[in-house]
């Protein structure tokens, strides 16, 4: 296909076929090499999506990534076309792919992207809510203590956080965003560009009234702090006021919470709201 070795990094259907660029398709269709998360599952997309591919299919996954690196360099570097896609939407993405396209940058090899679905941007779009800025963080850690440092880290940036999640963990990892985030807005998406899609919203600080016994892949979207409209105003705050102060607590400890859960004040501003 080329004189010298290059890598393409194609982005694959989420669930809907038709969702596949005619470019993607021909790069797929001629690649001498593809690889593939799940050479199982890739055999069954090439025969759904009708394509008649020449190219050898060898498993390219998160924990063969560094051992399978240089056979795949040396597949480059005899000239060859080499095609990585994932099980679904853009590779790289909590997919593998990174530590390839980073070796093939440093040796001089060509990459390039073949451009098409992709999860996080494809739930952002339809979510509803702000879709800038925005911060992808991937699957959450599996430890508890992991996940709130990761939620700490970007709860003041003002950005609308996407990620995955799995359905036995969803409602466990959507608890500790309230209590690390605060009350914000949130939309879980599921089944993408399939039969069953769906867009399910609400506040974090209203849990309690969904059943998050979800089927699919789902994407998760946390709008800012503040609500879908950034900063919150002063009848938001003395709201949350009247809200804590029914749960308890010192007044500046309620302060304290009030503040956690609101993008733009401070303990001490909400404390001297209190005052007033």
């Amino acid at each position: 296909m080329s004189e010298n070795g290059i890598l393409f990094v194609v982005a694959t259907p989420l669930g809907n076929a038709d969702d596949l660029s005619p470019r993607a398709r021909n790069v797929l269709m001629d690649a001498d090499v593809i690889l593939a998360e799940d050479t199982r599952r890739a055999g069954l997309l090439f025969k759904r999506l009708g394509l008649a591919r020449h190219g050898r299919l060898i498993s390219f996954f998160e924990h063969n990534e560094d051992k399978k690196l240089p056979k795949v360099l040396d597949l480059l570097g005899e000239g060859l076309s080499v095609a990585l896609i994932s099980d679904a939407g853009t590779p790289l993405l909590s997919d593998p792919g990174f530590t390839l396209v980073r070796a093939c940058r440093e040796q001089g090899f060509r990459v390039t992207p073949v451009p098409g679905p992709s999860a996080p941007v494809t739930a952002l779009s339809a979510s509803g809510l702000p879709p800038l800025p925005y911060t992808f963080l991937g699957f959450p850690p599996r430890k508890k203590s992991q996940t709130e440092k990761l939620f700490a880290a970007h709860r003041d940036t003002g950005a609308t956080l996407v990620l995955f999640e799995r359905k036995t963990r969803l409602a466990g990892t959507l608890a500790i965003a309230r209590d690390i985030l605060g009350d914000r807005d949130f939309c879980v998406a599921r089944e993408l560009t399939k039969e069953y899609e769906e867009f399910l919203r609400g506040n974090l600080g209203s849990l309690d009234e969904f059943d998050f016994e979800l089927r699919g892949e789902l994407t998760v979207i946390i709008g800012p702090g503040g609500g879908s409209d950034g900063e919150a105003d002063e009848a938001a705050i003395l709201e949350r006021i009247a809200e804590e102060s029914e749960a308890g607590g010192k007044p500046k400890e309620i302060a304290r919470r009030v503040a956690e859960r609101s993008e733009g004040w401070t303990a001490k501003e909400v404390y001297a709201l209190m005052r007033d």
